[in-house]
């Protein structure tokens, strides 16, 4: 068996000075030196950052500051320091969720090695990889609890429980909840605290707002003796800041309903939306106070990546064998192949190397032996497999293999006489002498 040997490597390599954020085959996008890692629709977070900020802004300058003169002593002042504070708390949060690893699995440089295929930890209706004898989807226990893990293609390797491959990312995420675009980034294990804090504070900050808009609203009526609606005629701003909140809530606070049922119930959004626990009990659910308690009040485990580290070079795999379910070379198995469909190219290839004994391949007379197809086939299995087990050999040429100069044995079977006797009685009707060295000699193999 011929095996393709690996491209030599040199010492100087061009991955010796790269980091790991520099060869990344996700689809992030990397800020000051792999520090922060974002998804790669990043720039959907200037927008939320601009639609957080920029209402705030106005409703500092066009109500907040009106209303310090209505309020006594710090009254006023707290009303705008309150919308600064939770407004820089709030971005905050944002840049948390957004600019962290979600719980990336480092993907592998190598698929895993296969196993033998069993019935008690293999689905039954599940394929297998094209590329390797993989079972697409396997059983393992956790805790006592036994989940179905699913192969990765993409990242080679067999996702954890509650893992998934988030498409617009390309990485497999722990825990994974949902890709948000409003944050640009993967909704995982590690980061998914911080989004729910997000939301929710975003929530009470459009609250802030809409409630403060109508306290202005009211004392303006209160001041000049006139109608609500005249006194919103007077503040444009504050018209546009109540509707705008009011969507806002509607969006944000509906997210925070909806993630207080996930966090409650220990389910994720993708769980949620692919019905995962409809018609079966939830293994993960320890309930409310345990639940919320795993979310908030438990450590976040480590990246597993360290994205700032260089990149250390792969060793060369060794070959692998084609019945373990391994990668076979383009041109594996081609001498056996030719030989069984009778091609003159490996005939010729052994009158090459009979040439070593019997003058260049050449016979008294200075011709080279040829062979019909058609006689080919009438060889017995025994040559066959001889010259099988010589080609299949990748350290040794199947031309020196093929004839033993030191052991001194030179005997024709039976078969190779009569094949051999043919084509001398053709080769000498066609004119030509036959040598004593010509013909088709093999080695006998001690067992």
């Amino acid at each position: 068996m011929y095996v393709v040997p690996p491209p030599p490597r040199s010492e100087s390599g061009s991955n010796s000075d790269l980091r790991v954020y520099q060869t990344w085959k996700g689809s992030n996008k990397f800020f000051l030196q792999g520090r922060f890692v974002f998804g790669p629709d990043v720039r959907s977070l200037a927008l939320t950052i601009c639609l957080i900020a920029v209402p705030v802004t106005i409703f500092c300058i066009f109500v907040a500051r009106k209303l310090m003169d209505d309020f006594s002593d710090n009254w006023g002042v707290s009303i705008v320091s309150v919308a600064v504070v939770f407004t820089i708390y709030d971005l905050i949060l944002l840049l948390l969720t957004s600019g962290r690893d979600p719980g990336i699995i480092p993907r592998n440089a190598h698929p895993p090695e296969p196993e033998p295929l069993d019935s008690s930890n293999v689905d039954a209706g599940a394929g297998q990889t094209p590329q390797l004898r993989l079972p697409r989807i396997k059983e393992v226990e956790v805790d006592g609890v036994t989940f179905k893990v699913k192969y990765c293609d993409t990242c080679m390797l067999y996702r954890p429980p509650r893992c998934s491959h988030c498409s617009i990312c390309n990485n497999c995420v722990e825990k994974f909840d949902h890709h948000c675009p409003w944050v640009g980034q993967c909704i995982g294990r590690r980061n998914y605290r911080f989004f729910f804090m997000f939301v929710f504070s975003t929530t009470l900050l459009c609250i802030y707002v809409f409630a403060f808009c109508w306290v202005y609203i009211r004392k303006i009526t209160e001041s000049e003796h006139i109608t609500i609606l005249k006194a919103m005629l007077k503040t444009p701003a504050s018209i546009v800041l109540i509707i705008y909140t009011f969507i806002s809530m509607w969006f944000v606070g509906g997210l925070t309903a909806f993630h207080l049922y996930l966090i409650s119930t220990n389910q994720t959004t993708y769980e949620n939306f692919r019905y995962r626990y409809d018609r079966r009990s939830n293994p993960h659910n320890k309930g409310v106070v345990n639940n919320f308690k795993e979310t908030f009040c438990s450590a976040i485990p480590p990246s597993k990546n360290d994205f700032r580290a260089m990149v250390h070079r792969e060793p060369p795999l060794p070959p692998r064998s084609v019945a373990g379910g391994g990668f076979m070379s383009p041109n594996m198995g081609k001498a056996s192949d030719d030989i069984e469909m009778g091609r003159k190219a490996v005939w010729a290839d052994m009158g090459s190397a009979m040439s070593e004994h019997g003058g260049d391949g050449k016979d008294g007379n200075n011709e080279r032996l040829h062979v019909k197809d058609g006689e080919l086939g009438e060889l017995s299995p025994d040559v066959r497999t001889t010259v099988d087990e010589q080609s299949d050999r990748p350290s040794m040429h199947p031309r020196r293999s093929s004839w033993g100069r030191k052991s001194g044995s030179w005997d024709m079977s039976p078969e190779v006489m009569a094949l051999a006797a043919r084509v001398g009685g053709e080769h000498n009707q066609n004119g030509g002498g036959s040598s004593s060295g010509s013909g088709l000699m093999t080695e006998n193999r001690p067992t």
